[in-house]
Order: structure tokens, then sequence, then C-alpha cells
């Protein structure tokens, strides 16, 4: 493992993968960046907290704080767009190797069944994708 990218929302799965990349990282001596992606696109209702940027930018700095806790420094990401794709696009070109994730988020996204994200990576990204249950 040489670059690894955390998505991080916050919930139960996802601490439990921050954990698992933190892990990975200080093993591996490897470089960890943090991305939560701001959803976007039909089908959401306005005001739906899932699409708060600001609640995004939080659930960010509890991950910085907690991997720094680990003695890990972190590169925060914070796009936008359909999370599944955007995480796959960002490891593509940031040359990530491995994504480290939950394996569900706390809601489901666009009322998408539980997993899509993880399902989309595991399906179609370039790097190894490790699904932290």
């Amino acid at each position: 493992m040489k670059k690894i990218l955390l998505a991080y929302d916050g919930g139960e799965p996802a601490r439990r993968a921050l954990e698992t990349a933190g892990e990975l990282a200080r093993a591996f001596h490897a470089p960890l960046s943090v991305v939560s992606v701001v959803p976007e696109g039909a089908g959401r209702p306005v005001g739906d907290p899932r699409e708060d940027a600001s609640a995004h930018a939080r659930e960010l700095q509890e991950a910085k704080r907690l991997l720094a806790e680990m003695g890990l420094e972190v590169e925060l990401l914070e796009p936008s767009g359909d999370p599944a794709r955007r995480i796959a696009q960002i490891a593509e070109e940031g040359g990530f190797d491995t994504i480290v994730l939950g394996s569900g988020g706390r809601v489901p996204i666009g009322g998408a069944p539980r997993g899509r994200v993880s399902r989309h990576l595991v399906d179609h990204a370039i790097a190894t994708v490790v699904v932290a249950r």
C-alpha cells in the first residue's frame, strides 16, 4: 500500500474504516487522505442534511482529529457530486492504490440501498477496496 484514501461520513461503519485506514497507513508508512463527498443530484429533498457542506466539513475535521490522535497527518478532500463516482474518480486521478470505507452510510443516499457506494467501488474502482464492517 502506497497511498490510501479513506471515505468518511462520520457514521459507525466509517469510524471502523477510519481505524482500519489509520492502522494500514501506520503499518505501511503510507500517506492518508480523507474524503467526504457532498452529494448532488436530482431526487434529493431541499434541505436534505446529507447535502449540507458544513456537515461534511465537520466530519472531515472529526476524522482529522481522530487520526491525529493515532499520530497521523492527513489531507482532507471535500468534493461534491455522486459519492460513489467521485470517490472512484479521486482515487484514480490521485494515484491512490487503496480505498477504505465502511460497509454502509448512516442513511441510504437518495433512498438507495445501504452499501451502494461500497458496491460501486468494489465493482468499478481501479484501487484495492477495503470495506470495514
